[in-house]
Parts: structure tokens; C-alpha cells; sequence
């Protein structure tokens, strides 16, 4: 069956799964297989669920002409994701960097959704998986769109363009993440490019923090069609009045505060502001969009309980997300105690106990009164930190936090998503 035919039956569907705990009537289910499933053996139970269509890869599970046998499930999910794609005439913002994404893409959604009926990104689904899901949920009642593109090699920013095809992008920054799979930050900087690459080849419009110098130095290695730069070194409409505890800024005079700590989170205001801008989004619409987002799902929360504070920020992490964090909580004036809950940043590789000991140097520079490391790989950090608590199991960890009762105190928690140290808010 050919892709167009394909599409002419997901046509006739009311939706689309992957998961037969989520199978509404009449959908296409598509049979994909990870390292520990393999969703053809659920075929016969989508159908008997309610789905009009399941999409194998296993002739072996074909019963009747409900099944669609094809080469591959996951490849067929992706070239049916860029034919939808095609039929949709609308812009598209595609965008990726090493820290931000998430939250950058919501405030672009924020903003554009002033305007315009905009399709974004839900949650993390921005890989080989989820930007195909995320293409085909979109109808053709929107109006654009905003799609999230993470990787963790090079090559995936790539592959990820050719199924979206975004007309316009941006690059959040260069930092270090996922540094054993993209081979160091050069790696870095090659595989987040490939966004880059693509739209000078498409003729497509990018948006450059042009005070980020790598990010600048990247852009003008290349010939783009249309560039719009944004965070310009003079006559800046937009600046940063304050950073802490939230961001603060100002456009022409009129100052906006907004649910968003950190001087690293203005220039994910400015570029949503400036991509609202370039689609003719109206000022005050644009600014209120940013003033009233308020972050969720571990990240940038700020979290009142009893006479605590918290800083939720513990989604994910990486040296320079991990920094910027350490370096905004130092500055951060508060009468409250200060402490810090900080958990292993993974896929460094070979550079991995030098970087966590370099936190641990930035650690002891903030002089907080406590300090908590949690996970093997911060036992690096404890070089500069020895009075520093450390635990490498949550059961201690939990306990600890249970014995010691913290009060009045202003706690900042991160760490990589695999540390998961958003189960420490119940003993806080």
C-alpha cells in the first residue's frame, strides 16, 4: 500500500494511537516496537477495542483486511506524518537547542495563540516518535504551528526536518548537553545546526539571539533567506529589568513581570516576543501572553509549602542548565535559608566527573547553609562540598528530609529526569 493510500483510510479515521490503553473508536493504530514491547502482538486487542485500522509490521498478526501490513511501522508513521504535512499550508516554527525547549515553545505557542488557531508540541513529544504523533494531530483549522525537535546525536535534527519541513526556526542555545552523544560541544553545535542547515537550504526564515556569539557565529556561516535577529547590543526594545525572583522586562518603558525566574528564561521571552512580532501579533497581546504563562511539569516552578519555598526546576539537567540554575539561585536575594537539592546530570560520558565536580566548585562558591547531593555521579561534586549531605538512594534521601524538617527555607531542587527529584516535594 502505497502512502497516499494510506492516508486516504487515516482520512476515514476519528484519530490515531500507539497505545491500546488510549484507543478511541476508530482510530488507526499504529504497532510500534521499543526494546521491550513490541505492539504487534496488541493489534488484535486495538481492534477489538474499537480501532477502525492497526498499521503491523508482522504478517504473522494479520487476521483480516483491518490489519495493514507494512515494511516498517515506525517509517511508515513518519512518511505519512510529512504527507500529512505537505497538505498542510501553514507556517511552521520548528525549534531545538540545548536547554529551553519546552519552555520557549510554550511561550511562542502563548503568543501566537493571541492571534492564531496554533497547534504546538504537547509535553515532551519532540523525537523520531513524538514530532511524527505531534503532525498528525494537527487539522486543518489551524493556523500554524509550533513543533519541538530534541536530540541526543547528530543526524536526528535532520531527520526530524525532513518530516516537519518547518518554515521558520530557532536555535534556543549551545550548551553542554547530551555531550556522550553528540560527541562534545562541537558535536553539539553540528547537530543542533542541522535546523539551520535545513532552512538555508529551504529558503526558510530563522530567528538569532544574536548575543549569544555561537549562535551568531552559526548563523552567519550560513546564507539564509530571511534572518531576524533578536536581544540586539543596541536600541533594544525589549530589556531585563530584573531576574529574580522572576524576570521583569520592559518594552518601550512599560514594564511586565512574569511567573518565570532566572536571566536564562528572559531570552526565552525574547524570542517568543520576537517571533510574535514578526507574525504581526499585537504588542500588548504578545506581552500579556508572557506575563500571565505560568510554567509547570518540574520546570521553573515555584512551589510554596508551609513556610518553605521551592524551585522546582527538576525536569532535566545538564552542565550548563545546572550552572545557570546555581548562578540565579546565588544571586537571588531572599531573608529565607537557603538550600540546595542537586541531583547527577546523565549522557556526559568520559566528561562526566569533571563537570559535576565543576558544579561542586560553583556549589561551594554560593556559600549555601545546606547542601544536598543525591545520585553516583555528584559523589564528584563533593571535592569542593565537604559538608555537603550525599546520598545515592532515595529511601535515605526521603528519610533524611522526613528527620530533618526543613523551615523557613528557600530550596532550589534539579537534576536529570532519571533522577526524578521532584519526589522529594512531599517530604519538604
Amino acid at each position: 500500500m502505497s502512502i497516499a493510500e494510506l492516508y486516504q483510510k487515516f482520512k476515514t479515521c476519528s484519530g490515531f494511537s500507539t497505545d491500546t490503553r488510549k484507543i478511541g473508536e476508530n482510530v488507526m493504530f499504529f504497532a510500534l516496537k521499543g526494546d521491550k514491547f513490541n505492539a504487534n502482538s496488541f493489534a488484535q486487542e486495538a481492534l477489538g477495542k474499537g480501532a477502525k485500522y492497526v498499521v503491523i509490521d508482522e504478517a504473522a498478526y494479520a487476521t483480516d483486511d483491518r490489519c495493514i501490513l507494512v515494511g516498517d511501522v515506525l517509517y511508515t508513521l513518519q512518511k505519512l506524518a510529512n504527507f500529512h504535512r505537505q497538505h498542510l499550508n501553514i507556517p511552521f516554527v520548528g525549534m531545538t537547542g540545548s536547554n529551553g525547549k519546552t519552555t520557549s515553545k510554550e511561550l511562542v505557542a502563548a503568543v501566537l495563540s493571541k492571534k492564531f488557531k496554533t497547534y504546538y508540541t504537547k509535553g515532551n513529544l519532540n523525537n523520531h516518535i513524538g514530532v511524527p504523533l505531534t503532525l498528525l494531530g494537527i487539522d486543518e483549522s489551524y493556523e500554524i504551528a509550533v513543533i519541538e525537535m530534541g536530540a541526543n546525536h547528530q543526524g536526528e535534527i535532520r531527520d526530524l526536518c525532513t518530516i516537519c519541513e518547518p518554515t521558520h526556526g530557532f536555535i534556543t542555545n549551545i550548551g553542554k548537553a547530551h555531550l556522550e552523544g553528540f560527541g562534545g560541544v562541537e558535536g553539539v553545535k553540528k547537530g543542533k545546526g542541522e535546523l539551520f542547515d535545513f532552512l538555508e537550504k529551504s529558503g526558510g526564515t530563522v530567528f538569532v539571539n544574536n548575543k549569544s556569539d555561537v549562535l551568531l557565529t552559526m548563523a552567519s556561516a550560513r546564507n539564509f533567506k530571511e534572518r531576524k535577529d533578536y536581544l540586539m547590543a543596541s536600541n533594544e526594545q525589549v530589556t531585563m529589568l530584573q531576574d529574580s525572583p522572576f524576570v521583569v522586562f520592559s518594552v518601550n518603558g512599560k514594564s511586565y513581570e512574569t511567573n518565570l525566574p532566572g536571566s536564562y528564561n528572559f531570552e526565552n521571552i525574547a524570542a517568543a516576543l520576537a517571533i510574535g512580532e514578526f507574525f504581526d501579533v499585537p504588542a500588548d497581546l504578545a506581552n500579556e501572553a508572557v506575563s500571565e504563562y505560568n510554567p509547570d511539569n518540574n520546570r521553573s516552578q515555584i512551589i510554596e509549602k508551609g513556610t518553605n519555598k521551592i524551585l522546582l526546576d527538576a525536569y532535566n539537567a545538564n552542565p550548563s542548565s545546572m550552572s545557570a540554575s546555581i548562578q540565579n539561585f546565588i544571586n537571588l536575594k531572599t531573608d529565607k535559608q537557603k538550600v540546595v537539592i542537586l541531583g547527577d546530570m546523565f549522557e556526559l560520558g568520559e566528561e562526566a566527573p569533571a563537570e559535576h565536580r565543576a558544579i561542586g566548585e560553583l556549589i561551594a562558591k554560593g556559600n549555601f547553609p545546606l547542601v544536598i547531593l543525591f545520585g553516583e555521579l555528584m559523589a564528584s561534586a563533593l571535592v569542593s562540598l565537604p559538608n555537603a549531605f550525599y546520598f545515592t538512594d532515595k529511601f535515605s534521601l526521603h528519610n533524611w528530609l522526613i528527620d530533618k524538617q526543613l523551615q523557613d527555607s528557600y530550596i532550589l531542587i534539579k537534576g536529570s529526569r532519571g533522577v526524578s527529584l521532584e519526589t522529594t516535594l512531599q517530604f519538604l
